[in-house]
């Protein structure tokens, strides 16, 4: 006899029930960054790299010399996409003005996962201005791994995440994140 996923083996003097569990996790893998200064005047890329450590621990190091300091109005545009016959977009492409979001984050939910994501290893945290180079240290995948593996359950595939940096209305930098969720 078969019920809803358990089996029941029928013996002739009781029953013997027999239950399965099966916990689905994915993993994050970043394969590669790509950091582009649109402005050369405006802002240069020391260095953008994806270290790796080993097989499967790899982490993000960027730094970004600000060349005209202090900036005090930034937009980031910020959007997912899913590897289906080359990348198209998947889910979110979100626009936000970072100066006011990052005074009340409670405003864009996505965006808050994404400055989580880059809170604790970056000097990115706080509201403009920013008079200051700006650099990520150290970004592994662990956050990602919690929340869009586990929380948010994000299908297995290929990702491209990609950050347009506005600032005064003009696009200063690219940059764009694959990873595989697998």
């Amino acid at each position: 006899l078969a019920y809803r996923g358990c089996i029941f083996n029928k013996t002739p003097t009781n029953f013997i029930i027999s239950v399965s569990t099966f916990q689905v996790n994915s993993l994050i893998e970043f394969s590669s960054l790509i950091c582009e200064s649109v402005d050369k005047n405006f802002d240069e890329f020391e260095y953008c790299r994806l270290e790796r450590v080993n097989k499967t621990f790899k982490y993000i190091t960027a730094k970004v010399l600000l060349l005209q300091k202090p900036v005090s109005k930034v937009r980031i545009n910020a959007a997912l996409y899913k590897r289906t016959n080359g990348y198209t977009p998947y889910l979110y492409n979100v626009t936000v003005d970072a100066c006011k979001l990052f005074k009340n984050l409670k405003t864009q939910p996505v965006a808050k996962l994404i400055y989580d994501f880059l809170y604790s290893t970056s000097n990115i945290n706080h509201s403009c201005p920013y008079d200051h180079d700006l650099y990520v240290n150290h970004l592994t995948a662990d956050y990602l791994n919690s929340h869009l593996t586990h929380i948010l359950t994000f299908p297995k595939g290929d990702y491209l995440f990609q950050m347009h940096w506005i600032a005064y209305k003009i696009n200063r930098a690219v940059i764009k994140l694959y990873f595989l969720i697998k």
